[in-house]
């Protein structure tokens, strides 16, 4: 990649992420409140239970 490149690739990045106008505009009238934070959502699949290791058969492998 060529530094013209490399610099065009940029400015379309510098759009990409620029500010949108007037977007403070719509949060300064959103309410401000000092309501006490709420308590964390449970999960869905939430069944307090520890679940089984099961080892993968031999020769397989995971990354994460």
């Amino acid at each position: 990649m060529s530094e013209v490149e490399f610099d065009r690739l940029l400015d379309v990045v510098r759009t990409a992420v620029a500010p949108i106008p007037g977007e403070d505009c719509v949060r300064a009238h959103l309410p401000m409140t000092n309501t006490p934070p709420r308590r964390t959502p449970r999960a869905a699949n939430d069944n307090t239970a520890a679940w089984p290791l099961i080892p993968f058969p031999d020769g397989w492998n995971a990354v994460c």
